[in-house]
Order: structure tokens, then C-alpha cells, then sequence
């Protein structure tokens, strides 16, 4: 497999420099700085990838080609957007970047309500804490169907956790999910997070399923004719948010969507995090079933509660079987060595981690420590060697 580790650029803290010292021999990072919709420029792809190959790197995974939000809603005239992601597209092929990660997560991205929960230790990790979800959505937001969205015990604690809380805790929820937003954009106060909700009334399941079905038969030739794989990332976490349907979040919707657009183009980012945050997904096997679409590995663990709540584990912890995950994936690479592919190798990254050490005393992006996942990664790197030499 492939170590790579995700780097943001210019906005990033942690320089090149130090990444080498974690071992990992690629990167993969995105033009953060470009607005969502607009063409990636050739010249720019290149200067990045200079940049990267001259610190003693590959450019292997873009993470991510985002998508604009008109396309996931399907409103006005898409066809613009989609001849820029086409052309985005182009222009990294002729770099020679061949798999695209991307989400079609309505609004958020992966969304947390604790940047910094405590961990044994003194480290801190990324939670998603379903009693403060329902507060925010409920109390803070004003959604009242997010009633019918949590059990009557969740209500109950929620309402409590909102009467006891002061300003400073309420807009450190806010901040922190807000913080799942990528790159250099503003994000929503309580205010604008309502307007941007309003923009999705109508907006169900069965919409947003046909609009990334239009989306895929909109870019998914020409990343065939590129030799492009495209790799959609899961959910995170898999379950519907602030009202909006998730639609890639189990084996399901997994079958679904590759049914959508029938082409080994269109692909899998196998992240045993969003998907291990749903009780319902065993997550070796849902690699084990689409093993030949996966074409990006993100691997972390989770610590799940009877709730809905759920923490980042340390890699190797939590409720994920990591070794069995990993046969898996070991196991479709020798498939494809094979079956005669050259890319047979997936990439990988040690995705989020604890804050350790010194990642407490400088700044960092939400998720991505160094210390962090450096561990991850030292560990996860044993696993892949004993598992291959076993």
C-alpha cells in the first residue's frame, strides 16, 4: 500500500519538511484556495505538484475536487459547473493525478461537535456527541423536526445541556461544527446557517440521489476517456444532519450509487471512520464487497455509544477490526497485481488522530495533528508489514 499523508497547502502548519520525517512518500492535498465551481488552472496543478516532487514527494490522490453546492441541490443552470469539473478534471489528468476523492455531503462536510475531547492521557480527539448534536439543531438553530430525528432520551438530556450551558460552550459548538467546512471559506454564524438551510427545502433522499446520478453521467465519461478514477467519500458521519439526507452511508447506498453510473471510473475513498460510525456497517466486509471499486484508503477507528454518539479511537483501538480491514484491502491489491494492473498498490492515509505531545502547542487543522498521526501511521505500517509477511 501507498503512505501517504494529507497535506493543505499554504494553509497548512505543518511543512513538507517535517511529513518527510513521518515516512510516508506521498502526499495528498487539493487547491484549497480556489473557490468551489471554478476551473483548477493547469499552471497552478503544476506549480503544486513541483512543489511537492521537489520536497521528495508524489502528488498521488487529490483530495478533494469539490462540488459546487448548486449541483447537489440541482438548481439553475448546471451546465457551467460541470464543464469546469470537467475541465479541473482534464488539467490534472495532464499532470499525471488520476484518482479524485470527493464527497457529495449536502452543506458540511464531516461534522463534529468536540474538536478537543479529552483521551487518556491527556491527548485530545475529534467527537461527535449526539445529546449536543440534538441541542444545536433543536435549541440553538430552532429546527423543530430535528425532534423526530432522536430518541426521547437525547431530547431530554439535550434540553438539559441547553439550560445549563453558557455562551462560551454554545459557540464552541458552533465553531466546532462549523470546523468540517474545508479550506479558506467563511463559515456560518447561526443566521447564515438557516438562510443556507432554506436553500435545501424540497431537497429529500430522492433528489439528492438523482442529482449526483446527474453528476456522474456529467463527468463520469470524461473520466474515462482521461483514465480517471473518480472516489466518493462516505458520509460523516452516515446519518442524515441539520435535516439534510445523507446518501452514501451504508452498503446500500453504495450498491446504488455504483449502479448509477456502471464504470470502473466511478469509485470508492474507503474511510473505516465515517463508515464505522454507523452501527449498522461491518466495515472489512463492506471493503471485502467493493474491494474493486476502492481506489483511496482513509484509516481510523471509532469508540461508538448506545446513543449515536461516537469518539475517534486511537487506529488501532476502538470498534473496527483494522487488521481484518486491512487483509482486505492487501488481499484486492494482489487481485489486481495479478489480473496485470501497474496501479495495483491503493494509497492510503492515517486519517484524523489524538493531539499528542507537541500538537497541543502549535496550530493546526481540526483532525490533523502530527504527532497524532504520525503514531497512526507508525502503527498502521506495522499492521501492513505483518499482515503481507504473514
Amino acid at each position: 500500500m501507498i503512505e501517504s499523508w494529507r497535506w493543505y497547502g499554504d494553509l497548512d502548519k505543518i511543512s513538507l519538511s517535517e511529513i518527510s520525517q513521518t515516512g510516508a512518500g506521498s502526499i495528498v492535498t487539493a487547491l484549497h484556495e480556489i473557490p468551489y465551481g471554478e476551473v483548477w488552472p493547469t499552471q497552478t496543478i503544476a506549480a503544486r505538484k513541483s512543489r511537492i516532487e521537489a520536497a521528495g514527494f508524489d502528488w498521488t490522490v487529490v483530495e478533494s475536487l469539490p462540488i459546487h453546492e448548486s449541483i447537489k441541490r440541482g438548481e439553475g443552470d448546471l451546465s457551467p459547473l460541470f464543464a469546469n469539473y470537467r475541465q479541473s478534471m482534464a488539467n490534472l489528468a495532464s499532470q499525471g493525478i488520476k484518482t479524485i476523492c470527493y464527497n457529495f455531503m449536502p452543506l458540511l462536510d464531516w461534522t463534529r461537535t468536540d474538536l478537543a475531547a479529552p483521551v487518556a492521557g491527556g491527548g485530545t480527539c475529534l467527537r461527535f456527541d449526539a445529546v449536543k448534536m440534538c441541542a444545536f439543531e433543536l435549541h440553538m438553530l430552532g429546527r423543530q423536526d430535528a425532534a423526530h430525528d432522536y430518541p426521547p432520551d437525547v431530547l431530554v438530556k439535550a434540553g438539559d445541556w441547553y439550560q445549563t450551558s453558557s455562551e462560551s460552550e454554545r459557540s464552541a459548538l458552533l465553531a466546532a461544527i462549523m470546523a468540517g467546512i474545508p479550506g479558506a471559506f467563511e463559515r456560518y454564524d447561526i443566521a447564515g446557517l438557516r438562510g443556507a438551510l432554506l436553500a435545501y427545502e424540497g431537497v429529500g433522499r430522492d433528489e439528492i440521489r438523482a442529482n449526483v446520478k446527474r453528476f456522474l453521467n456529467e463527468v463520469g465519461p470524461a473520466a474515462e476517456d482521461l483514465g480517471l478514477r473518480l472516489a466518493v467519500h462516505p458520509d460523516d458521519p452516515p446519518r442524515d444532519i441539520l435535516g439534510l439526507p445523507r446518501i452514501v452511508s451504508d452498503a446500500e447506498d453504495l450498491r446504488w450509487l455504483f449502479s448509477a453510473f456502471d464504470s470502473p471510473a466511478n469509485g470508492l475513498t474507503l474511510c473505516s471512520g465515517s463508515l464505522g460510525a454507523n452501527p449498522e456497517n461491518d466495515v472489512p466486509a463492506l471493503a471485502e464487497e467493493f474491494a474493486d471499486r476502492i481506489y483511496f484508503a482513509h484509516l481510523r477507528n471509532v469508540a461508538k455509544e448506545a446513543d449515536g454518539s461516537f469518539e475517534e479511537a486511537a487506529h488501532l483501538e476502538g470498534d473496527t477490526d483494522m487488521v481484518a480491514l486491512i487483509r482486505v484491502l492487501l488481499a484486492e491489491q494482489e487481485h489486481r497485481k495479478y489480473a496485470g494492473h501497474e496501479d495495483h498498490l491503493i494509497p492510503f492515509r492515517p486519517d484524523h488522530g489524538h493531539v499528542l505531545l507537541s500538537d497541543h502547542s502549535r496550530e493546526l487543522v481540526s483532525g490533523y495533528p502530527l504527532i497524532g498521526r504520525l503514531r497512526g501511521l507508525a502503527e498502521l505500517r506495522g499492521v501492513i508489514r505483518g499482515v503481507a509477511g504473514s
